[in-house]
């Protein structure tokens, strides 16, 4: 669900040689070092630098970083080219893209830099970003809690001294907020300040003699004072982990083949997979896996799990047929993950539905859609779509229109944040009024327009986009992608479904709660003869015994995908697909 998540940066992976046809030469405009600034939700801002270099023969070669990220790691640019004064590349393993055209006078490329569902300027100016000051003392990973009423949200902030000077990043892990850059970092004696002033920012904090902690007040826009103590760890801490006990470890007990296909509704869009088959000749029940906001590589990876890979080798040991693909624009699927819409997104399900219907392993009549979260969106529509699709299965899926699903969304975040009732009450209409103008334009010009003068100083505090241009944000806001949700019904489609359907959902699901959700799937699919509602106690939106549910739990919980649902998951398939 995009209303939450975090922008995680960069794949950051390292330094690519592109190919380039040897008789071609690069512009001069387009060699050396280029920085701008971006502005992802919730950020006050990201430095990110293009290096563009020639090899003998005219090749290019080109990375992309963020210098103040901690790292200073290279992402691969994938493609680049430079044509009648206009600059395109693309980091695919990022699902990144951007576009700008020249400006002479002003020596810079002036564009649009696209990740995922987001649109966002950036002009890329030459020469690198100036270097922080080099502060002494404060490297290493400093760990500190804010008390927001019955909640205590961690802060972790990762200081580190490399070529761009001391600088210090800010995660927030209970908010899904990793590596927001803080500008300001000082320290005079025993007294240290940072900040963000931006994002309306600052924290002054006396060190202690050993420099194991500092102290001091924490002050942000739209919250009120605090004080923080922050403990630098002793020993390197991660993130989060990446090898989690469920994600499944060769040799598997299954055949597994990497495969491609071709979407036929829409030219230029290759799919990238893997299919995973049970030992024996089948043909086999096959289930397509579709995964929420945002989209992702084929194991749906986040936050250290990798949920697709882990139902898939479950499903497979059990007889079915499992097809995972990286969402268009990401990994090896080629497209523009940007530009799509969810009914854009549906056509790609039911290619990788078309692809299973050719194998001769695969029953004809058996085969089926899993979505998780928004992929309760893309699966319905791509089902109502396709008399081809057997089986429809809704993990965490919608069931009330996408703004009550936001509105609910936001109040059962926020309370488990520790905002008050009282404050909530008092942001949510505002929120809603924006959302309603969006839902009842009749344009992206028209709902720019209705948004702009809704965009109030406290409005724009709750969406977590303080500082920014409110022009810019009412464009964020009214994307092709965001306006089809909130135009999107699901009852008229879900309505339209006559094949067997799972709707799964988790007790301490804040994301797409359950207990409103999951009775208006049932009701929405009233003329459909088979259909199984089930809400299982104590799991959170991804399906994870969790304590209270809240998204900073995510990371922390070593269980990718609760054994329980997937058993729930494979009794539903088994009873109607494998003959017993």
């Amino acid at each position: 669900m995009v209303p939450i998540r975090m922008w995680l940066g960069l794949a950051l992976v390292g330094l690519l040689t592109l190919g380039w046809p040897a008789a071609a030469q690069a512009p001069a405009e387009i060699l050396g070092v280029w920085h701008g600034t971006l502005t992802p939700p919730r950020s006050a801002g990201v430095t990110v630098v293009l290096t563009v270099g020639q090899k003998p023969d005219g090749a290019l070669t080109a990375s992309f970083s963020q210098p103040y990220s901690g790292a200073n790691a290279e992402a691969e640019v994938s493609s680049i080219a430079v044509m009648d004064g206009t600059l395109t590349f693309a980091i695919a393993r990022a699902n990144a893209s951007f576009e700008g055209k020249w400006d002479p006078t002003g020596r810079k490329w002036a564009g649009t830099f696209k990740q995922s569902s987001l649109a966002m300027p950036l002009t890329l100016e030459a020469g690198k970003p100036p270097s922080r000051p080099i502060v002494a003392g404060l490297d290493g990973v400093w760990q500190g809690s804010i008390e927001r009423g019955a909640a205590k949200l961690r802060l972790v902030l990762r200081i580190a001294t490399a070529g761009y000077g001391t600088v210090v990043v800010l995660d927030s892990p209970d908010q899904l907020s990793y590596g927001q850059e803080i500008p300001v970092l000082s320290r005079a004696g025993n007294t240290v300040q940072l900040g963000d002033p931006a994002a309306m920012l600052e924290y002054s904090a006396k060190l202690s003699d050993d420099l194991s902690q500092m102290t001091g007040v924490w002050k942000r826009a739209g919250q009120p004072d605090a004080t923080v103590t922050f403990a630098r760890a002793a020993t390197p801490v991660a993130r989060f982990s990446s090898d989690r006990p469920q994600t499944p470890k060769p040799p598997f007990a299954y055949r597994v083949e990497d495969v491609a296909f071709d979407n036929p509704f829409e030219k230029g869009i290759r799919l990238a997979g893997t299919l995973t088959l049970p030992t024996g000749n089948g043909p086999f029940p096959a289930a397509v896996l579709i995964p929420g906001s945002g989209g992702s590589d084929r194991d749906d990876t986040t936050l250290g799990h990798k949920p697709f890979a882990v139902i898939a080798d479950h499903l497979t040991k059990h007889g079915f047929a499992v097809l995972r693909f990286d969402s268009r624009g990401f990994g090896k699927s080629t497209g523009d993950y940007s530009a799509a819409t969810d009914m854009d997104l549906a056509t790609d399900a039911n290619s990788a539905v078309r692809y299973l219907l050719g194998r001769p392993e695969i029953r004809r009549n058996a085969v089926g859609l899993i979505g998780h979260s928004e992929g309760g969106v893309i699966a319905p529509l791509a089902a109502a779509s396709n008399k081809d699709v057997a089986f429809l299965v809704m993990l965490a899926g919608p069931g009330t229109r996408w703004d009550d699903v936001l509105r609910a969304q936001r109040r059962l975040i926020g309370q488990a944040q520790g905002k008050s009732n009282q404050d909530l009450d008092r942001i949510g209409p505002q929120v809603d009024a924006i959302y309603r103008a969006i839902a009842h334009s009749t344009s992206e010009r028209a709902g720019i327009a209705a948004v702009r003068p809704l965009l109030t100083a406290e409005a724009m505090t709750a969406l977590g986009v303080t500082g920014q241009d409110k022009d810019a944000v009412a464009r964020q806001l009214n994307n092709h992608w965001t306006r089809y949700l909130l135009h999107y019904d699901p009852v008229a489609t879900l309505g339209k479904i006559r094949v067997p359907v799972l709707a799964m959902g988790g007790s301490l699901d804040l994301q797409v709660p359950s207990n409103e959700n999951l009775p208006a799937i049932r009701s929405a699919l009233a003329r459909d003869r088979d259909v199984t509602i089930k809400q299982i106690p104590n799991l959170n939106h991804m399906f994870q015994t969790a304590k209270t549910g809240a998204p900073g739990e995510y990371a922390d919980i070593e269980e990718t995908f609760a054994p329980r649902a997937l058993d729930e998951l494979t009794a539903w398939l088994t009873k109607r697909f494998i003959k017993q």
